[in-house]
């Protein structure tokens, strides 16, 4: 089997975005103390249920999850706030959201957090645009874009790089 090498998708600011958001909710879901259903729920049951919805989705549908926009992030927000709300699940999903988000920084993952677990698991890069985050990867990706391109037109026009 080859496996191909992943490669950054996010830059530093989006990067430390993540790991401060990440931290955060893990950080809610501690603040009150877990409740022994919790701790597995959050780090367990949680993603093995999206690691096979995200499975199913894509077996069914190849395309359904590639480069998903803004509708695709508030029909995620949907899904997820309701578990946030519901008292049973919502340090499970703070702690899953913030676990997937520490996941996402440390692979450089540009999606919503919510597919990074089963994205890592299931070998894809599937993306579902973040209400969070994207508006800093695309900032960043269009700084890193200029700068590649005023590289590229100098080293054309003989100039030193900057």
């Amino acid at each position: 089997m080859t496996h191909r090498r992943h490669t950054r998708a996010i830059g530093p600011i989006g990067t430390t975005a993540r790991i401060a958001v990440g931290l955060a909710a893990i950080a809610v879901a501690l603040a009150d103390g877990l409740q022994r259903q919790e701790l597995p729920l959050g780090l367990v049951i949680i993603p093995v249920l999206v690691i096979l919805g995200h499975a199913w989705l894509v077996r069914n549908h190849p395309g359904a999850l590639r480069g998903v926009d803004h509708l695709g992030a508030c029909l995620t927000t949907l899904i997820v706030v309701p578990f946030l709300i519901i008292p049973y699940t919502s340090d499970a999903t703070w702690l899953w959201l913030g676990t997937s988000m520490l996941l996402a920084a440390s692979r450089g993952y540009a999606g919503c957090e919510v597919l990074a677990i089963s994205n890592w698991a299931l070998r894809r890069s599937d993306t579902v645009c973040c209400i969070l985050f994207t508006p800093i990867d695309q900032a960043e990706a269009l700084r890193r874009n200029a700068r590649r391109n005023h590289t590229t037109q100098a080293s054309l026009e003989g100039q030193p790089r900057h």
